[in-house]
């Protein structure tokens, strides 16, 4: 049996600069992967099929591991079949590429058992298939996403050093949001950024990446905000407990803010379950590049 870790991503930027003609948006993203992650085995067998521990995930054709199993397999009809076991530690509906990263940690492992493996190049061109930003996790590095994700830029090695191991929270509500409606959000009450203030302001801040990337924006979050008004009543007082401001990752619903120093988390907690209820999700971890 073979096992990968699926790690969580976050949009520590998101700018977009355009619409496309087949209905998606071009995008200026600063992405990271984080420790915290998922963790996928694989064993062949005679079918595909896919056990998770977390009963709220379809383990139909639907989810994205079995996706992308059919992805890599319409690609090498010669590989065999087996049995996924995933057992998650991202939350659904986050923003934060749970499912993306599981599929492909999937091809990840097929591409292993396949005892010829193809490598990243090839498993990009499959993750693609599956999912816009399925390709930043073959490889999982630090990068700047542009278009609709497929074309990743790896971040310089200084600006990896300035974040490698910087520790974040990520918080997450009750509810998640769709990626659909959180775009569909934008295209009614969004502005489009132009694509050289969005190259401007990134290469201002890759010159000095020791300060807060997410100080670039987020341009879902104003028109995510307008709709589901709990975030930023929660931010707010998420912020004050912890003397940091947060800012909503990819699509939400979850966000974040980096540490500094140790934070009562314990004030922390308390504040979400007076904003959003027992339902909340909080953990700290941190940022590998």
């Amino acid at each position: 049996m073979h096992a990968e870790a699926a790690p969580a991503k976050l949009n520590l930027s998101l700018a977009i600069v355009g619409r496309r003609a087949d209905g998606y948006h071009d995008l200026v993203s600063v992405v990271v992967p984080l420790e915290l992650a998922d963790e996928l085995t694989f064993e062949p067998a005679a079918e595909w099929a896919l056990a998770c521990d977390d009963s709220s995930i379809p383990l139909d054709a639907s989810n994205l591991v079995l996706k992308a199993a059919e992805a890599y397999a319409r690609s090498r009809p010669e590989i065999p079949r087996g049995r996924f076991r995933l057992t998650k530690r991202i939350p659904n509906g986050a923003g934060l590429g749970g499912g993306s990263s599981d599929a492909a940690a999937a091809l990840r492992l097929l591409d292993r058992a396949s005892g010829d493996p193809r490598g990243p190049e090839f498993l990009e061109s499959v993750a693609f298939e599956v999912g816009s930003d399925c390709a930043f996790f073959v490889r999982g590095l630090p990068a700047v996403m542009r278009g609709r994700g497929e074309r990743l830029e790896a971040l310089p090695a200084s600006v990896c050093r300035a974040l490698a191991g910087r520790s974040v929270i990520v918080i997450k509500p009750p509810f998640g949001v769709p990626t659909p409606e959180a775009y569909a959000l934008f295209v009614r009450h969004g502005v489009l950024r132009p694509p050289a203030q969005a190259e401007s302001l990134l290469e201002g801040w890759m010159a000095r990446p020791e300060t807060d990337p997410s100080l670039l924006g987020n341009d879902l979050e104003s028109p995510v905000f307008r709709k589901y008004l709990a975030l930023p009543v929660g931010l707010e007082a998420a912020g004050a407990a912890v003397g940091r401001s947060f800012r909503m990752t990819g699509s939400g619903s979850a966000c974040f803010c980096l540490v500094l120093g140790r934070p009562d988390f314990d004030a922390l907690r308390s504040v979400l379950q007076r904003c959003w209820g027992s339902g909340f999700w909080a953990v700290e971890t941190r940022i590998v590049a």
